[in-house]
């Protein structure tokens, strides 16, 4: 198999996937803007060829990076860079050179959270009201229809960037005299509850090959917008509710050999909401959450899933994981030497966080496991304890 990664050496995590790649037999073949110089060393013994470009949003050298690999190594079977961002150009790619998977016509039922709900109806799940935001006088209509407050967000993105909270008129009116040009918003209902993913690996067959479910313990809107810290746990098992959701969610996509990341929101009255789905894998550490949680290597199950077809498991959850993060503006109780020597058992990671990721994800973080999910809680409780 001829793969080419794309931005391999951005997220970090890229030196893994394309390691456990070369590892499971495939030629990994790498294009970004980074010199070689600069690539991680592990990332640089598994590509076989790597191919700079001066800009990535630029679609030209990167055909033209295709044009060199197929001339070089032949049959190109796979482009992929497991990122949002490239979602787009990826399916491009894919269209322009006949490749596996995702294409340019179903894209955008990836990217826009308005074509998203379309798919949620068909699964069945119940799903957010919402509305295109493009003028004060259609939101005041979606507005009189679900009440305040409202939540708006770019219809087309991921995180929490650019998403508010809107209570009454004068937030309203605010929002758009400072509504960004060239962006379209979506208007969806507020819903009080905590965002429960659905996460993991499904193969080319369409089965779910391995699963995983993550909690956030804060609003990650709140989180962003107040510059707060942030937690979630990593479960061992799966709530059968959220499961059903997420397989249901899967099938309606009709998405294969990728990983998913299908977020939900979980209310105090115990309905499951779906909100947004991802085909990549799930950002923050989530990634490395399900390794320890389930003691296996998920880089690993991916790349022998694409490369071999291999079906991996059974994958059995054995700890609870949790991710505590710290912001460098809010004053700890406890010291982060405090902190390894109270918790230091548990602590199987920590480190500082890139500045383009910590606006949500901290600006330090902390992975810890347990199979006492309560002494997770009271580490992030210990890591989370600011001064009076």
């Amino acid at each position: 198999m001829n793969f080419v990664f794309f931005s391999p050496h951005f997220p970090a995590n890229g030196a893994d996937f394309c390691d456990r790649l070369k590892k499971a037999g495939a030629t990994v073949l790498g294009i970004g803007d980074a010199p070689y110089e600069a690539l991680d060393g592990k990332l640089k013994a598994s590509l076989s060829e790597y191919y700079r470009v001066a800009d990535m949003e630029d679609y030209d050298p990167v055909f033209r990076a295709m044009g060199h690999f197929i001339h070089k190594w032949g049959r190109i079977d796979r482009f992929e860079s497991l990122n949002e961002h490239w979602l787009e150009l990826e399916a491009n790619i894919r269209t322009d050179f006949n490749i596996y998977g995702t294409k340019l016509d179903f894209v955008k039922n990836l990217k826009r959270k308005s074509r998203m709900r379309a798919f949620f109806r068909k699964s069945g799940v119940e799903t957010i009201a919402q509305r295109k935001c493009s003028d004060r006088a259609g939101a005041m209509t979606f507005i009189r229809r679900v009440g305040y407050p409202v939540v708006v967000k770019p219809d087309s993105g991921s995180g929490a960037s650019n998403t508010f909270k809107i209570s009454n008129t004068g937030e309203l009116d605010q929002f758009f005299r400072d509504k960004p040009e060239g962006v379209t918003f979506v208007m969806e209902q507020f819903i009080e509850g905590l965002v429960v993913t659905y996460d993991g690996l499904v193969n080319r067959d369409g089965e779910v090959v391995l699963a995983a479910s993550h909690r956030y313990d804060q609003s990650v809107m709140e989180v962003v917008n107040k510059d707060r810290h942030m937690s979630y746990i990593c479960f061992p098992r799966i709530r059968p509710v959220v499961e059903e959701a997420g397989r249901k969610i899967l099938k309606a996509f009709d998405v294969r050999e990728r990983f998913f990341h299908i977020e939900l929101f979980e209310t105090r009255d115990d309905r499951i909401i779906a909100l947004e789905v991802n085909m990549r894998p799930p950002g923050a550490w989530m990634t490395d959450a399900i390794n320890y949680t389930f003691d296996i290597d998920v880089y690993a199950a991916w790349a022998d899933m694409v490369v071999k077809d291999a079906a991996g498991g059974p994958y059995e959850g054995k700890y609870f994981t949790a991710y505590a993060s710290r912001k460098r503006r809010l004053r700890y109780l406890h010291s982060h030497e405090d902190v390894l020597a109270a918790h230091g058992d548990k602590i199987v990671h920590h480190q500082s966080i890139e500045e383009v990721f910590s606006r949500a994800m901290g600006n330090y973080a902390y992975q810890m496991r347990s199979k006492d999910q309560a002494a997770l809680r009271e580490a992030v409780a210990y890591i989370h304890a600011e001064k009076a």
